[in-house]
C-alpha cells in the first residue's frame, strides 16, 4: 500500500510552540535562608543608596567646590539612570538570565560604589553614580523575582513579606545614617559601605543559584524602543527633579524637556504596541489585576512618598530639627511595619488582600489628618505619634497591592510584570515629590502674603511686638525680620497642613479603585494568559 504524497505547494506544518519550562523547584533549608538574606542584603543597599545621599549633598558640594543645587545632580543622576533601566528587567531577564542579570548587577553596583567614594570632583562622582543607577534599576524586580521562585507558591506571602521589609528599612535608616557618616567620618564612607555588604551579597547568590538559572532566549534587540525609552524618561525625571528650582514651565529648560517627554511617550508607546519583540512588555497591562493593582500601587505611593519628602522639609527649615533628628521622628515608622509585615505575609493567602489594602488606605488617611492638624507648637511626641501608625498603612499596603498586581502573571513574566510596576512607582514617587513640594511652595506663598497684611502700625498685636524686641535692643529692620522668619514657620506649616488634608481624602477614594480587581490567585502560580485575568 502506499501513501500519497502531499501536493508540492502545500505549506509545511507549523513547528510546535514552545514548552513552557517547568517551575523551578522551591529552596529548602540552608540555602533558601541564605539565599533570601543576600537577595535582602542586597536590596537594602540599593534602597539605601537612594535616600542615604540625600542629607550629604551639603557635604559633598563643599568638597568639590560647588554649590548646593549643583550637588543635587548626585541625586537627579541616580534617579534619571535607575529610571531609565528598570522597565527593560523582562527584557534583561529574557535575554541573559535573572540569576546572571542579578548577579553581574550586584556586583556592577559594589564597583561603582568605590567609584564614588574614590571620585576626586563633581563630574567624575555624576558618571560614577549614572553607571550605579543603571545597574540598580534591575536589582530590586529581579531580586523580588527570585525569592518568589525560591518559595513555593503557598508561601509566597512570607517571600514578599521579608522583600518588603528590607525595602521598608533602607528609607528609615537611611537619613539619619547618612547624616551620622557626614557629621563623624566624611561623605565616601556612604558609598564605602556598599561594597563589602555588595561582595558578600554576590558570592552567596552565585553560591545559592548558580543552578537555578532561568530560560534564555536570544531576543533582538530593541534599539528603537530602547533609544526612544532613554529619551522620555530621562527628560521626563530631569524635568520633575529640577522643574520646583527652575520655577517650572517659567523656565525655557522646563518646556524643551516636558515636550520632547511627552512627544517621546507617545511615539514610545505605538512603537512598543507594535513591534514583534519590544523591549518593555506593556501587553501586561492587559492584565486586570496587574493595571488596577499597579495604578493604586503608584497612586498610594506618590502620596506616600511626596509626604515623606515633606515632614523633614518642615522639621529642618521651620522647626529647627536637625537632619538626625527629622530622621528620628520618623523612625517608629518601622516599628510596626517590621511587626505586622510578617504577619500579613504569612496569612495573605487566607485573607482577601483587597480588603488589606482597603485598610492601609484608612490608616493613611487617619495619619495624614493627625498630621493636618500640625502647629508650629508641635512637640517632639505629638509628630512622631502618627510616624507609628503609619506602619499599620504601609505593612498592609505594599505586600496585599504587590500580591493583587502579581497574580495571574506565569513564572516567565514575573521578572517583566515587577520590572514595569516597580518603574510606575518610582515615576509616580518622583512625580508625587515634585508635585508636593511645588503645592507646598505655592500655598505658603499664598498663606504669607496673607498674614503678612496684618502686619502694620494700626494692628496692636504686630505693633506690641515690634516695641517689646526694641526695648531689648533689636533694631526695628531686625524686628521685622524676626517677624517675617516666625510668618514664614505659620505658612509653611499651613500649606503642609492643607496638603496632609487633600492626601487624607485622595486615599479615601483610592479604596474604590482597588475594590476593581479580581480576587487573586498567588503570585506566578498561574499563567499570564488566562482568559479570567485578561479582561
Amino acid at each position: 500500500m502506499t501513501t500519497a504524497n502531499p501536493p508540492a505547494d502545500a505549506a509545511p506544518a507549523a513547528p510546535p510552540p514552545p514548552a513552557r519550562p517547568a517551575p523551578l523547584a522551591p529552596l529548602r533549608g540552608g540555602p533558601l535562608i541564605a539565599g533570601t538574606i543576600a537577595l535582602s542584603l542586597a536590596t537594602f543597599m540599593n534602597v539605601l543608596d537612594t535616600s542615604i545621599a540625600n542629607v550629604s549633598i551639603p557635604a559633598i558640594a563643599g568638597d568639590n567646590g560647588v554649590s548646593p543645587d549643583q550637588g543635587t545632580w548626585v541625586i537627579t543622576s541616580f534617579a534619571v539612570s535607575t529610571a531609565i533601566t528598570v522597565p527593560l528587567t523582562g527584557w534583561l531577564a529574557q535575554r541573559f538570565g535573572q540569576v546572571k542579570v542579578f548577579l553581574y548587577a550586584t556586583l556592577l553596583f559594589t564597583l561603582a560604589s568605590a567609584l564614588c567614594a574614590l571620585a576626586p570632583n563633581l563630574q567624575l562622582l555624576i558618571g560614577a553614580r549614572v553607571m550605579q543607577g543603571l545597574v540598580a534599576g534591575p536589582m530590586i524586580p529581579m531580586s523580588q523575582a527570585l525569592l518568589l521562585s525560591s518559595y513555593p507558591p503557598a508561601r509566597a506571602g512570607i517571600a514578599m513579606a521579608l522583600w518588603v521589609m528590607t525595602t521598608l528599612v533602607a528609607p528609615i535608616i537611611g537619613p539619619p545614617l547618612g547624616g551620622w557618616i557626614s557629621d563623624n567620618l566624611s561623605w565616601p564612607w556612604i558609598f564605602y559601605i556598599n561594597i563589602p555588604v555588595g561582595f558578600v551579597a554576590a558570592w552567596v547568590t552565585a553560591s545559592v543559584f548558580r543552578g537555578r538559572e532561568t530560560q534564555i532566549r536570544q531576543l533582538p534587540v530593541d534599539f528603537v524602543g530602547l533609544g526612544l525609552l532613554v529619551v522620555w524618561v530621562g527628560c521626563m525625571q530631569i524635568m520633575l527633579d529640577k522643574g520646583r528650582e527652575l520655577d517650572w514651565f517659567n523656565a525655557p529648560e522646563i518646556w524643551v524637556l516636558a515636550i520632547i517627554a511627552l512627544v517621546g511617550f507617545v511615539v514610545f508607546l505605538i512603537w512598543e504596541l507594535t513591534d514583534k519583540h519590544p523591549v518593555v512588555d506593556l501587553s501586561l497591562f492587559r492584565i486586570r489585576n496587574f493595571a488596577i493593582g499597579t495604578s493604586a500601587l503608584a497612586l498610594a505611593y506618590g502620596l506616600f512618598f511626596g509626604n515623606v519628602v515633606l515632614i523633614p522639609l518642615w522639621l529642618q527649615q521651620y522647626m529647627g530639627y536637625t537632619a538626625t533628628d527629622a530622621g528620628l521622628v520618623l523612625a517608629p515608622v518601622g516599628f510596626l511595619a517590621l511587626l505586622l509585615s510578617p504577619l500579613i505575609g504569612r496569612n495573605i493567602n487566607k485573607l482577601d488582600p483587597r480588603i488589606l489594602a482597603s485598610v492601609s488606605f484608612v490608616c493613611f488617611a487617619g495619619v495624614l489628618w493627625m498630621r493636618s492638624r500640625f502647629t508650629t507648637d508641635t512637640d517632639f511626641g505629638s509628630i512622631a505619634l502618627p510616624a507609628l501608625f503609619q506602619g499599620i498603612a504601609m505593612a498592609c499596603m505594599f505586600i496585599p497591592l504587590n500580591t493583587i498586581l502579581l497574580s495571574g502573571v506565569g513564572p516567565e513574566r514575573l521578572a517583566a510584570a515587577s520590572g514595569l510596576s516597580n518603574f510606575v512607582r518610582i515615576v509616580a514617587g518622583a512625580a508625587g515629590t515634585s508635585l508636593t513640594t511645588t503645592l507646598w511652595d505655592n500655598r505658603a506663598q499664598l498663606h504669607h502674603s496673607q498674614l503678612a497684611e496684618r502686619i502694620s502700625d494700626y494692628n496692636p498685636t504686630s505693633s506690641q511686638a515690634i516695641a517689646q524686641m526694641q526695648d531689648q535692643g533689636i533694631a526695628p529692620a531686625q524686628s521685622l525680620g524676626v517677624i517675617d522668619r516666625l510668618i514664614d514657620a505659620q505658612s509653611y506649616t499651613l500649606a503642609a497642613d492643607e496638603l496632609f488634608y487633600i492626601a487624607a481624602g485622595i486615599f479615601i477614594l483610592l479604596i474604590a479603585v482597588i475594590w476593581l480587581a479580581k480576587a487573586r490567585r498567588a503570585p506566578g502560580a498561574a499563567p499570564a494568559s488566562a482568559v479570567s485575568d485578561a479582561h
